[in-house]
């Protein structure tokens, strides 16, 4: 028998577009970029790789990410909407769903200062959740 985890019975999330998952603070100041991500989001901005990659990212310690010399993510748009929304990176699509927030002490502490979402709207069944932890998962392997 497996212990359930403590938000077995799900979690309330929904996005309040405020904005703040998007902006550097603290350890959160890298959005990572697959090569799959990187070539997905050209494409959608008409950019071939290299321009989307000059224009729009550096390495940071190896790793392939969008730059950070501005104090939001380049593609949060007016609104706080995301102007790649629909080619977004996992790392975007996941949140707040990951591993290290869903440790009960960050979820009810930490992370509402941070994510106004976190304790409202629908309630998020512990399969969804999963499946977006999964999904992260997934993706870092694939950075790796």
């Amino acid at each position: 028998m497996t212990d359930k985890p403590w938000y077995s019975k799900g979690l309330r999330f929904e996005c309040q577009r405020c904005g703040r998952c998007c902006t550097r603070h603290g350890e959160h100041s890298f959005v990572y970029l697959s090569e799959t991500e990187a070539t997905a989001i050209a494409g959608h901005l008409g950019l071939t790789d290299l321009e989307f990659r000059e224009r729009y990212c550096e390495v940071v310690e190896g790793w392939l990410t969008l730059r950070t010399d501005s104090p939001a993510c380049p593609f949060l748009g007016e609104g706080n909407t995301c102007k790649v929304y629909e080619v977004r990176p996992v790392q975007c699509s996941t949140w707040p769903f990951w591993t290290e927030n869903l440790k009960r002490a960050e979820w009810e502490g930490p992370l509402t200062e941070l994510c106004p979402g976190v304790g409202k709207g629908p309630l998020r069944p512990q399969a969804e959740i999963d499946a977006r932890v999964q999904a992260n998962e997934a993706w870092q392997d694939e950075l790796d």
